[in-house]
């Protein structure tokens, strides 16, 4: 009966490891990451624009802690609760001081919309689908008396292809983890058409991006649109390769210049009754806008291929440590 229980107690073991190996996501550390991402066939290039624009509406103090800046229970740029009933990230801490959201729905009604840049970007070939989605995590502070809310954890997901019905909405195999530094790196690209600063950006991150072009299709967005030709387009160019040297700054210090280029009004920090009766999780039946072309959602990135290794070692662990110890009961 000890050898039974000492049998119970590794398989309970070895699950719990299992578990956790299963549960977890990509994390994206830095733009050099982000440029691994197979944008278009299988993840949405608009999902960039989404990422872009979140990285400059929060705010990030010296201590890497992020405020939240609007109100996600107000349904904010496309924003609600997330049930996380599917799975897809990792269970609430116990309590009520955590909750997850959803953020970036364009169809959703709400008297705070998304810029006009991630609704309608100047280049066509960024248009949103509409199944991109940025998921936080939201810790509720008391701070002298003060109730406060911080998002602790960040992610870039995407839907499912309607037509593919999964049982799920939400893609498990790109959802990727954003840490606070690669936001900080984003927001560097926070310029505008300074000419200086994106030639700057532009040898940082060792490009051969010509800026002009580039100020004359993304105008004041001109910073955004070097991010985009950096991650996407310079991947599939056939120009030669650029000679300029790396001179890359970590984005701590470009921590000043990237808080002062953009306006972050803090409109509403304090704790909100949650309401989950419009959960978009909930109803499987939703419907996205579906034209995006040439999609493949099977096609897992390494990390997956990686865990899923990982999960089959475990369980032929498994397997071979219950062979013996029935041999040894026997």
């Amino acid at each position: 009966m000890k050898m039974a229980g000492n049998a119970v107690t590794c398989c309970v073991a070895l699950l719990l490891v299992l578990t956790s190996v299963s549960a977890g996501q990509t994390k994206l550390k830095s733009i050099t990451g982000l440029k691994k991402i197979n944008f278009a066939q299988s993840v949405p290039k608009h999902s960039l624009l989404l990422l872009y624009w979140f990285a400059n509406a929060v705010d990030i103090d010296a201590n890497n802690i992020i405020s939240l800046t609007f109100d996600p229970n107000a349904g904010d740029y496309g924003s609600h609760h997330y049930g996380n009933y599917e799975g897809l990230l990792d269970p609430l801490p116990w309590g009520n001081e955590y909750q997850y959201y959803t953020i970036g729905n364009l169809n959703q009604e709400t008297f705070v919309p998304l810029p006009p840049y991630v609704r309608h970007p100047p280049a066509t070939e960024y248009f949103g689908r509409n199944r991109d989605r940025i998921i936080i995590r939201i810790r509720r502070q008391n701070t002298q008396g003060q109730d406060l809310q911080r998002i602790d954890q960040v992610y870039i997901t995407q839907h499912y292809d309607t037509s593919e019905n999964p049982g799920t909405l939400y893609d498990p195999h790109h959802t990727y983890r954003i840490t606070v530094n690669f936001l900080r790196e984003i927001r560097q690209f926070s310029v505008g058409q300074n000419r200086q600063q994106l030639g700057q950006l532009r040898n940082d991150f060792g490009s051969n991006a010509d800026v002009s072009s580039i100020r004359n299709t993304w105008g004041d967005l001109a910073g955004l649109g070097l991010l985009l030709f950096i991650v996407i387009q310079e991947k599939y160019s056939f120009k030669s390769p650029n000679n300029r040297p790396k001179t890359m700054r970590s984005p701590e210090s470009n921590f000043s210049r990237s808080n002062t280029n953009i306006p972050r009004p803090i409109r509403n920090q304090g704790y909100v009754a949650i309401d989950v009766s419009s959960d978009e999780d909930q109803n499987h039946s939703f419907v996205t806008m579906n034209i995006e072309s040439g999609f493949d959602n099977n096609s897992p990135p390494q990390d997956s291929w990686c865990k899923w290794i990982s999960i089959c070692s475990i369980v032929i662990v498994l397997i071979i440590l219950l062979v013996f110890l029935f041999k040894k009961m026997i």
